[in-house]
């Protein structure tokens, strides 16, 4: 069964960093797009960064030279390293993977989540 499990999340104070995980199983990891996602309250769900299988990446507008996305493909891994974390970073962060199984349809994995707060 494909599943994706996040951790690292916290309370840290602003200008703290924090450095979230999502470890995955039964997914084809070295081929998946993976990516982390917040969706603030009242809001539609955001990308923060996704890292492809040749590791291009991407960033959400808010947080490009804060954070920094990567993969272990050798442990089917994907971390998000948070630093110079603003209140505005409060949220749950969803991992997804995204990929394909042979000529089937695109599938998409969501995590349960990780909460981060940022406050004094």
């Amino acid at each position: 069964q494909a599943q994706v499990m996040e951790s690292g999340g916290g309370l840290v104070q602003p200008g703290g960093s924090l450095r979230l995980s999502c470890a995955t199983s039964g997914i084809p990891f070295s081929r998946a797009v993976m990516g982390w996602y917040r969706q603030p309250p009242g809001e539609r769900r955001e990308l923060v960064a996704s890292i492809d299988p040749g590791e291009i990446i991407n960033y959400g507008d808010s947080v490009k030279g804060r954070f920094a996305i990567s993969r272990d493909n050798a442990k089917n891994v994907m971390f998000l390293q948070m630093d110079s974390l603003e209140p505005e970073d409060t949220d749950v962060y969803v991992c997804n993977a995204f990929y394909r199984v042979g000529g089937g349809g695109p599938i998409n994995v969501w995590g349960q989540g990780t909460t981060v707060t940022v406050s004094s």
